[in-house]
C-alpha cells in the first residue's frame, strides 16, 4: 500500500487535464459534480413518495419529543437522519422536491468526492471517468431522488475512506480527526454502512505497522514533542476508532433490540440473492453486469494498487451477506454506499483506454440503464409494476368528499402507510379518521392505533371514504375482523373506484 504513503499526487484543487491536447485544465470534481446534479434534478419529483418516503415525512414533521419517542420504540439507526431532515423540513418545507434534494445535494457531493479519491489514489482522469460513470448509474438518480439516508452514507462513505488515505499519507491529529469526524457521521447516518470499517483496517494493517514518513520536513516535531506522523498508523487508526464507538455503541445496542419489528419483512439470506447484488445495487441488470465486468478489469490492471477499492467492495457485501446467513438483515439497497469504490475499479479500467473509447463506454453505460432511469421517475416502488398511487386516491376523495365525512383504512397497521399517504397529499382536508384512538406522533410508533369499538366509533358517521391495500372487487369484504363487521352492517357501497395498488370505496348508510 505504498501508493498511500509515499507517493507524490496532483492536489485535488489544482486543475487537471484529461488527454494530452484539447481540453483545458479544471478542477477534478467538476464533471462528475454537475452531471450528477442535472441527472439528479431532472424528474426530482415527478414520482410520488413512496411509502420509506412516507415514514420519513411523518418522523421528520414530528416535534423533537416526537422524534425521541420514536426513536426509543421502532426506528432509532435512523433517528439521526429523521432530526437532521426535521431542521431541513423547518427551512424548505415538505413539498416532493424538498424532501429529495438533501438527496441530491447528498449524491452530488459524493461524484466530486469519489473524482478526488481516484486523483488521490491514482491520477486524475481515473477520478473524472470514475465519477462520471457513476454520475449515469440509475441507482445515482433512485437514491438521489429517495427521502432516506442512503445517497447520505454513500457521500459519508467515500468522504471517511478519502479522509483516511489522507491521513496515512500525511500523518497528523487534525487529519486523523477528521477522519475520526466523518466516520462517526456515516454510522449515524447507516450503521450498515460502518462494515467499511473492515476495508479501512486492511487498508490501515497493510501499512504494515511500519512508521510513515513525515510529509515534509517541517511536520516531523509538533509543539508537544513527537510528532503523530512517526507512529504507526494502527495505532492512529484505532485512537480515531474510540470516539465511534463511544458515540455509535449506544444507537447500535437500541437498534439491535429493535431489529426484529424494523426487519420483520426481511427473509434470510440466499445464494442466487448474491448473483442479483449488482442488478439490485445498480438499479438495472444490465448496467450492473456492466459495472461489474468494468470492475474487474479494472482491479486487474492496477494489481495490488486496486487493494483498496477491492476490500471496500467486498468486505461490507461478504459481511453482510455473512451476516444475513443467521439475521434477516439482506436488503440490496443497504450496500448502495459500495458502489463509488466499484466505480473507481471501473474508471482505472476506462483510463486504460483512449479517452473517446473511455467516454463512448460511459455514454453507453447511461443509455443501458435509461429505460430503468425512466421508470424509476414513474415510481419508487419495487417491481415497478407495484405502483400505490397514494396521490391519486387522495385526488378522488377531495374531490368527492362532503362535510362530515370519514375516512377508515384498511389495513391499518401494514408497511404501506394507507394513512400516511393519504394525509401528506391531502393536507389538512382529509376526511375525518373515524377509528383513530391514538395516532403516530402521541404513540411514538410509525403506525396509529385505532378504538377498540368500531361500531361506536363509526356511529354518526353517514359516509364513509373506505381506503383497501390492491384491487378489491368487494371492498367490504376484504375488511377483517370487527372492523369488517361494523362496516357492513351498517354501510352499503355506493361506488368504487380502483386505482394502482389500492381500491377506494364510498360507504352509505
Amino acid at each position: 500500500m505504498g501508493d498511500l504513503s509515499g507517493r507524490s499526487v496532483p492536489a485535488a484543487g489544482v486543475g487537471v487535464r484529461l488527454s494530452g491536447v484539447g481540453l483545458r485544465a479544471v478542477p477534478v470534481w467538476l464533471a462528475p459534480a454537475g452531471l450528477t446534479l442535472i441527472v439528479t434534478l431532472v424528474g426530482l419529483d415527478a414520482a410520488q413518495p413512496w411509502r420509506d418516503e412516507l415514514a420519513t415525512w411523518s418522523a421528520a414533521a414530528r416535534p423533537a419529543g416526537g422524534l425521541l419517542r420514536l426513536a426509543g420504540t421502532i426506528d432509532a439507526a435512523t433517528g439521526p437522519y429523521y432530526l437532521l431532515m426535521h431542521a431541513w423540513l423547518t427551512v424548505a418545507g415538505d413539498s416532493v422536491a424538498a424532501l429529495r434534494l438533501p438527496s441530491a445535494l447528498a449524491m452530488t457531493a459524493a461524484a466530486g468526492l469519489i473524482a478526488v479519491l481516484g486523483q488521490r489514489l491514482w491520477d486524475a482522469r481515473v477520478g473524472v471517468l470514475a465519477g462520471l460513470l457513476f454520475a449515469v448509474l440509475p441507482a445515482t438518480s433512485r437514491y438521489g431522488q429517495e427521502a432516506r439516508p442512503y445517497a447520505l452514507a454513500t457521500a459519508l462513505a467515500v468522504l471517511s475512506t478519502l479522509l483516511l488515505v489522507d491521513a496515512l499519507r500525511r500523518p497528523g491529529w487534525v487529519r486523523w480527526a477528521a477522519y475520526a469526524l466523518a466516520t462517526a457521521a456515516l454510522g449515524l447516518t447507516h450503521l450498515i454502512a460502518l462494515t467499511l470499517l473492515a476495508a479501512h483496517a486492511v487498508v490501515v494493517l497493510g501499512q504494515g505497522g511500519r512508521r510513515t514518513p513525515p510529509a515534509d520536513a517541517a511536520s516531523r516535531y509538533s509543539s508537544a514533542g513527537r510528532s503523530p506522523s512517526r507512529r504507526a498508523p494502527l495505532w492512529c487508526f484505532l485512537l480515531a476508532l474510540v470516539p465511534v464507538a463511544l458515540v455509535l455503541t449506544p444507537l447500535a445496542l437500541r437498534a439491535r433490540q429493535q431489529r426484529s419489528r424494523q426487519l420483520d419483512w426481511v427473509d434470510l439470506v440466499r445464494l442466487g440473492d448474491l448473483a442479483a447484488l449488482p442488478g439490485g445495487l445498480t438499479q438495472s441488470a444490465a448496467v450492473g453486469g456492466l459495472l461489474v465486468a468494468l470492475a474487474t478489469l479494472g482491479a486487474g490492471w492496477l494489481g495490488r494498487r486496486a487493494a483498496l477499492p477491492v476490500a471496500c467492495v467486498l468486505l461490507p457485501v461478504l459481511l453482510l451477506f455473512a451476516a444475513g446467513l443467521v439475521v434477516p438483515l439482506w436488503v440490496p439497497r443497504y450496500l448502495v454506499f459500495v458502489l463509488p469504490f466499484g466505480c473507481l475499479l471501473a474508471g482505472a479500467a476506462l483510463a486504460s483506454a483512449r479517452l473517446a473509447v473511455a467516454l463512448v463506454v460511459v455514454s453507453l453505460a447511461g443509455l443501458l440503464g435509461l429505460p430503468d432511469q425512466v421508470a424509476l421517475r414513474r415510481t419508487h416502488e419495487w417491481p415497478r409494476t407495484a405502483t400505490v398511487d397514494y396521490q391519486g386516491a387522495a385526488q378522488l376523495i377531495a374531490a368527492g368528499q362532503r362535510p362530515g365525512d370519514a375516512v377508515v383504512y384498511s389495513p391499518r397497521d401494514s408497511w404501506l402507510f394507507l394513512d400516511l399517504g393519504l394525509r401528506y397529499h391531502l393536507r389538512g382536508q382529509a376526511p375525518r379518521d373515524a377509528l383513530l384512538a391514538e395516532e403516530q406522533n402521541r404513540r411514538g410508533d410509525l403506525w396509529a392505533t385505532e378504538c377498540d369499538r368500531p361500531a361506536e366509533c363509526l356511529a354518526d358517521a353517514e359516509r364513509v371514504w373506505l381506503v383497501v391495500a390492491g384491487r378489491q372487487p368487494d371492498p367490504l369484504g376484504a375488511v377483517p375482523g370487527p372492523k369488517g363487521d361494523a362496516l357492513r352492517t351498517r354501510y352499503t357501497v355506493a361506488r368504487t373506484w380502483p386505482r394502482p395498488g389500492l381500491t377506494i370505496a364510498l360507504l352509505t348508510r
